[in-house]
């Protein structure tokens, strides 16, 4: 009582002291001076989007890789991104001679060319279009539906929205809900509430709100059934800093787009390239539990350079691992190339050299055993190929908020149209890397 007595004298002293210094200001000037109108916000606006970093990426450009990124696409159900928007997106400019390629075990794609050229220098571009989901594992007698992590780290799902892809008579249907786990902070042990445990992949489940008698057949009436999958629902939207944009999935959508935005770049700055190139831009399957589509994709082309594309780490803007001291990769400070693993060196230096030909930034990366990416699909495939990968540093990868730049995205376009014309300038062929690996023992 003596407390809430004593906040209430604070309070009404707070009020008296808001009182007089509102009417000294009125005394000043009229009170419609300071009231906060959007006119207000400007100046601080400007402050941010400043002339060296207003807007790159236009809003055409912006509005497709939204597409790209939005197509529910998880691991084994990709066509949503390779048939519906790859494919028209393609459709809409390539020339008669390219062929746009499908396969029978799985929904990857690649776009050709020069399909008849099969002797000459080829460099596959590519990306991976499926994404890490969640499962439906079992469904419980009460109706709590539990569901696998995947990839995810489990305490990042709980509360966020999903979309569960059910099966009816006319294919497939969407089915909303929610991720949780412990269900109230209450019910939480303490280890929980003190954060020293955590959640672990059992306890996720699927809400939907089930409730009274029955609760399993409920669930079984919506169509849902075990193994359907579920995907995060978050579009990707702009963000209050200049050139940034989040939402679920980046990864690896952007290397998608990328891929499909330098064909269309190199077909109209440079579309003498292809005489000498023959560039297959590929959209793998399975990469998230294996490398599993891209490998074979290579299998089948054999192509002579493969680059893979896709998201890389913000390791100076991570709030921890500072201790691992990796490579100082920043978002906003250009494309990533990788060094290290199976890369080539001869044509790492292709790229370097091709980028600071035309001033574009780019960052050096260093993995040890494994790129983690698709760049492994030569080795893995047992194909004799140059491979590397080029990325774009990006922040909280495997969340519901992964967050990138597009500066990023946009360097690393330009720095493989600009390999690509350069491999065309200077007639690179296969021979070229027979013959450029690097002789340490001539070090001077």
């Amino acid at each position: 009582l003596t407390f809430n007595t004593l906040k209430m004298a604070q309070a009404c002293s707070l009020v008296s002291r808001t009182h007089h210094v509102l009417s000294t200001i009125h005394k000043m000037a009229p009170i419609s001076r300071i009231v906060l109108t959007p006119r207000t916000v400007l100046p601080i606006r400007r402050t941010l989007a400043t002339e060296t970093q207003k807007e790159l990426m236009g809003e055409d450009d912006f509005n497709f890789m939204k597409s790209i990124l939005n197509a529910p696409s998880p691991i084994g159900l990709e066509a949503a991104m390779t048939e519906g928007v790859i494919r028209p997106y393609f459709d809409s400019f390539m020339p008669s001679g390219w062929e746009y390629h499908n396969f029978k075990g799985n929904a990857g794609a690649v776009v050709d060319t020069d399909p008849t050229a099969t002797d000459k220098f080829t460099v596959m571009i590519c990306g991976h279009a499926d994404k890490i989901r969640m499962h439906v594992r079992s469904i419980a007698e009460d109706g709590k539906i539990n569901i696998n992590s995947d990839s995810f780290l489990p305490l990042t799902l709980i509360g966020n929205q999903v979309k569960c892809f059910s099966r009816d008579e006319d294919g497939f249907k969407t089915i909303p809900g929610t991720v949780e786990a412990l269900g109230a902070i209450h019910f939480a042990p303490p280890k929980f509430r003190s954060g020293d445990a955590g959640v672990k992949p059992k306890d996720l489940y699927f809400e939907l709100g089930i409730n009274g008698e029955n609760g399993k057949k409920q669930v079984e009436e919506l169509g849902i059934r075990v193994g359907d999958p579920l995907l995060l629902d978050r579009p990707i939207e702009k963000c209050v800093a200049p050139n940034t944009f989040s939402g679920a999935y980046l990864d690896n959508g952007l290397g998608c787009f990328v891929a499909a935005k330098v064909a269309k770049q190199l077909l109209e700055a440079d579309p003498n390239a292809f005489d000498k190139v023959r560039v297959l831009f590929a959209f793998a399957s399975h990469e998230e539990i294996g490398r599993f589509g891209s490998r074979v994709l290579a299998a089948h082309y054999k192509p002579d350079v493969l680059v893979a594309v896709d998201v890389n780490h913000d390791y100076v803007g991570a709030p921890i691992g500072k201790d691992e001291k990796y490579a100082p990769l920043a978002m906003g400070k250009g494309f990533t190339l990788g060094y290290g693993n199976v890369a080539s060196d001869s044509l790492n230096q292709l790229i370097e050299k091709a980028a600071k030909g035309r001033d574009i930034p780019f960052q050096i990366d260093v993995t040890g055993h494994d790129s983690g990416t698709d760049a492994m699909a030569g080795v893995l495939g047992n194909i004799d190929c140059a491979c590397t990968t080029i990325g774009f540093p990006i922040r909280n990868m495997h969340t519901i908020s992964e967050l990138g730049h597009t500066g990023d995205v946009l360097g690393a376009i330009d720095g493989i149209s600009a390999t690509i014309s350069l491999m065309a300038q200077e007639s690179v062929t296969a021979k070229f890397f027979h013959d450029n690996h690097p002789r340490l023992d001539l070090a001077k």
